[in-house]
């Protein structure tokens, strides 16, 4: 830490910031968090999505100053520069190159020094300088640290704390997953004391919705979640015509498969979605079902062990059937899981 706090502090210095394709309030947080203390040291900083990002996130202090990838060629052309000469790259919120999409190989390639700071499981990123504690519950809580490692808690403003309470309410889910430390109570006591209203964050990510949104979680409720009792399993599955139906937006999905979850008696729950390019999946689990094992040798996913994500390549018939066909060979483990959860109900 010393010789990147030295870096860091001896004089402005290029630096680039990039996070994972399709970021949520995490990724982007401890992006913009990141950005607005460097630029307290003067620094000449970029952020680059991959891609864009669900519109409730805009109003995050630095927001207007990001660089999505893959918007427009005078934006590629511009992050690639940006990439190409820059001293100090930070790679935040994601462990593999994959999921920096078209704009992993000018990161892979570029001469500055790398910094990593994520909290996912098995992180093969290149880097000078890694920050990575899987126990973490979100990349936000380690930008805080990082900060605070630095020395410089006190230049912790509203801006930045508000960036890093958005990523960890939403990693924490409103801090009722098991990741909800002492530790992480102690850091959002730390912000609201310096002015950050929890009550605004909320209501910008969760009360923040349109009308097509609304209709559409409506739908997938009534017509696309199913449940399969014997296995305390549930999934949602959606083609790519029914999210046309609803012009659903980048964000839309967000959180859906928790409403599986959500269901009594239900161990395991998984959504299915059909994209452009391949077929999306979350998985999320509760107890010690390893919803990342599941991901890792079925999808081609991975991730922490009750939350993970994975994708397919098939069409988006074969991948329900393929999940379908899978599923009995786990019976056995996720009945054992309830049954020693005694305070589920049964389904």
């Amino acid at each position: 830490m010393q010789v990147l706090k030295d870096l860091l502090v001896s004089s402005p210095k290029k630096i680039v910031i990039t996070t994972h394709q399709k970021p949520d309030a995490d990724a982007l947080g401890s992006s913009l968090a990141l950005y607005n203390y460097l630029k307290k040291y003067h620094h000449h900083i970029t952020v680059v999505t991959p891609t864009d990002y669900p519109q409730f996130l805009f109003w995050m202090p630095g927001n207007n100053c990001v660089i999505n990838y893959e918007e427009n060629d005078y934006n590629r052309n511009y992050a690639d520069k940006a990439i190409e000469a820059a001293d100090i790259i930070f790679c935040l919120d994601f462990s593999s190159w994959e999921r920096l999409k078209k704009v992993s190989n000018s990161v892979k390639n570029a001469k500055a020094t790398r910094v990593l700071i994520d909290h996912h499981l098995d992180p093969t990123v290149e880097a000078d300088h890694k920050m990575w504690y899987p126990l973490a519950a979100a990349t936000c809580e380690l930008i805080f640290d990082f900060i605070c490692q630095m020395g410089d808690k006190h230049l912790i403003d509203i801006e930045i704390g508000e960036c890093i309470y958005s990523g960890i309410m939403t990693d924490t889910g409103s801090f009722r997953f098991p990741s909800t430390s002492k530790k992480i109570h102690l850091i959002i006591a730390d912000l609201i004391e310096i002015g950050v209203d929890n009550s605004k964050i909320h209501r910008m990510i969760y009360d923040n919705n349109s009308q097509e949104k609304l209709r559409f979680l409506g739908f997938v409720l009534n017509q696309k979640l199913h449940v399969i009792d014997n296995m305390n399993t549930a999934y949602i599955a959606i083609s790519k015509e029914e999210l046309a139906m609803f012009n659903s937006q980048t964000g839309d999905t967000e959180g859906l498969v928790n409403y599986a979850l959500s269901i009594e008696g239900v161990i395991f729950a998984v959504i299915i979605i059909e994209r452009e390019d391949a077929i999306k999946m979350s998985f999320r689990s509760s107890g010690d079902f390893k919803a990342n094992e599941f991901a890792s040798l079925h999808f081609e996913g991975g991730g922490h062990k009750n939350a993970a994500g994975g994708k397919s390549n098939t069409s988006y018939k074969e991948t329900l059937e393929k999940f379908l066909n899978i599923l009995p060979s786990y019976q056995q483990m996720l009945n054992a899981e309830y049954q020693s959860q005694p305070n589920l109900i049964p389904c």
